[in-house]
């Protein structure tokens, strides 16, 4: 007797159980097609994105080597920032890099110094920076510490040993441990006019 299941007439549950789709509500199995559509959609779309901006950061390095090439001008190291403006100005591209830090024990070090020059200030104004500090050394799910919250920390000007103290265990603990590449599209309506940044995230659009 073949008692195989047939997968093709079956759905795994999120409890890893498999359901004869017989058994299962139309609106769930209307549910899982709309959103098994979409992903697929999002998955391309993230393809595509991802071949564009490969594509575009090559054609920039090309161009900006093309142009030292015709003035024989060598370029050496690493390919840093590059800015590229339309002929009337209304439009441009620019490729950043971005250092990756990270933050090594002697960050939880500051943190405790931190602590205690809120506890030996007198109370009030102290409350507000508590909190400042409590979100600056939040971590996000894979437990890193936000690099731009840490270094708005270190732009607070406070005359304080202890906080100049927590400071400097703060600096000494960031490394550097790679870089990230990004390229950016900007526009606007006239030359007297900011730059806006075109919008390339779904949810700023």
């Amino acid at each position: 007797m073949n008692t195989a299941i047939n997968t093709e007439q079956h759905k795994v549950n999120a409890q890893g159980h498999l359901v004869p789709i017989s058994k299962i509500k139309q609106i769930d199995l209307d549910r899982d097609d709309l959103i098994e559509e979409l992903f697929g959609k999002a998955e391309l779309l993230r393809e595509q994105m991802v071949a564009f901006k490969a594509q575009a950061m090559n054609d920039v390095y090309a161009f900006v080597e093309l142009v030292a090439e015709k003035y024989d001008a060598k370029l050496g190291g690493k390919k840093g920032n590059i800015s590229l403006t339309s002929y009337d100005g209304k439009r441009q591209i620019r490729i950043q890099m971005a250092e990756l830090l990270h933050f090594d024990e002697r960050a939880e070090a500051a943190k405790s110094l931190i602590d205690e020059c809120i506890q030996e200030w007198s109370e009030g104004s102290n409350d507000n920076i508590k909190a400042l500090v409590d979100h600056a050394f939040k971590t996000n799910t894979e437990g890193q510490l936000s690099a731009a919250r840490i270094l708005g920390l270190l732009r607070l000007e406070i005359d304080d040993h202890k906080w100049k103290q927590a400071m400097e265990a703060l600096k000494d603990s960031m490394q550097i441990t790679g870089s990230s590449a990004y390229v950016r599209f900007y526009y606007r309506p006239t030359t007297e006019s900011k730059f806006q940044n075109l919008a390339l995230d779904m949810a700023a659009l």
